[in-house]
């Protein structure tokens, strides 16, 4: 059988279609390659297999650099060989949503989808409520790719998903090209994005008085902190994080970090790792 591949090249199709880099094609790759074995690997094991896309995005993305328009996250989820039986897509943006619907409906409606229109960290609730029941006879494991623009993803989001099930996570962290580059506007007591982000007030205590390296690398502070309190929720303490880099600069722009509660989860992502080329794991 023919390797699924995730970079699944289209034609144009008049909807709304939003413009990225050539190394969002890494990102894709990665997600389309995970949901591929987990549905392969998973599907004899558990009853329903769900998808959770927090930032779903439109479907559909140009690069930048050739013109050409792929598949993204959310359709690419939809299209590898064993698909999930269940799949929940949040998308805030107007335009990336009605772009997003139309698509799902035209190409996958076969499929069973909620989509919803809003911002997944005030919707969580309702998002977590749309997971299928289970009980024994009928079990149900859910895979959640989390794809925020910056740091603007709350922890309580992921909290009230993986604090309650038993739930696999893979989640980009803006900690370069958001973390980073606002460190100072961060700082200030009055901004609350990184206590959001971590679920924790007293991050800058934590931060000026830890270690000495953090004071110059809010990158290693964040990655360490989150990781901490991913296990606070039963989350293997493990870094499995990978960076993504600017092609045309080489300088690191953002990580996808990958947490599952169970060494199953684990393996198949590390199995996955190979064959991103352009990957480089995080030296921290």
């Amino acid at each position: 059988m023919e390797k699924f591949n995730p970079n699944i090249l289209v034609e144009p199709d008049g909807n709304f279609t939003p413009s990225v880099r050539e190394w969002s094609l890494e990102k894709y790759r990665l997600v389309g390659s995970y949901c591929d074995i987990f549905t392969s690997g998973m599907k004899s094991r558990w009853n329903q297999l769900v998808y959770l896309d927090l930032f779903a995005g439109a479907g559909y993305a140009t690069i930048q650099e050739t013109g050409k328009t792929y598949f993204s996250s959310a359709l690419i989820a939809m299209s590898i060989p064993t698909p999930f039986t269940k799949y929940i897509l949040c998308e805030s943006d107007p335009d990336r949503f009605k772009a997003l619907e139309k698509r799902v409906k035209t190409n996958f409606s076969h499929l069973d989808v909620t989509l919803f229109y809003g911002d997944s960290n005030i919707m969580i609730e309702q998002v977590f409520k749309a997971i299928p029941p289970y009980k024994k006879g009928n079990t149900m494991l859910p895979f959640c790719f989390v794809d925020p623009y910056s740091l603007n993803l709350n922890f309580r989001t992921i909290e009230t998903l993986g604090g309650k099930i038993l739930m696999d996570f893979l989640i980009l962290q803006a900690l370069h090209m958001d973390g980073n580059r606002n460190l100072l506007k961060y700082l200030k007591d009055e901004n609350e994005k990184i206590a959001l982000y971590l679920g924790d007030e007293n991050w800058r205590e934590d931060f000026n008085h830890g270690n000495k390296e953090y004071s110059v690398n809010l990158v290693k502070f964040l990655a360490d902190k989150y990781v901490m309190r991913m296990k606070s929720l039963g989350y293997i303490p493990e870094k499995n994080m990978h960076q993504i880099r600017s092609s045309d600069k080489n300088l690191p722009l953002y990580y996808l970090a990958f947490y599952s509660k169970h060494p199953r989860g684990i393996d198949f992502y590390k199995r996955i790792e190979k064959y991103s080329n352009q990957q480089f794991k995080l030296d921290i």
